[in-house]
């Protein structure tokens, strides 16, 4: 069974558009979206069973140029 989490990412300023089409490109996201406050998009992402969640975003997301700042939140099977 795979992990689902969801990333929040801060954008250095004027690379949303360009961190996000390298997500889409990167084909690993379930869901992506632009949003507004602190963090510029909200990432979907279900990471595979047999992978660690730390090295699979690092490895695939994180290493993004624009990417300034992101936060992680591991979902949990809750019933």
């Amino acid at each position: 069974m795979s992990t689902c989490v969801f990333i929040q990412i801060r954008c250095k300023p004027g690379t949303t558009y360009k961190v996000a089409e390298e997500i889409a490109l990167r084909e690993i996201h379930s869901e992506l979206y632009s949003t507004s406050g602190e963090y510029d998009l909200l990432l979907k992402l279900y990471i595979p069973e047999a992978e660690d969640v730390g090295h699979f975003i690092n490895e695939n997301l994180l290493v993004i140029s624009g990417i300034e700042r992101s936060l992680t939140t591991m979902t949990f099977k809750a019933f």
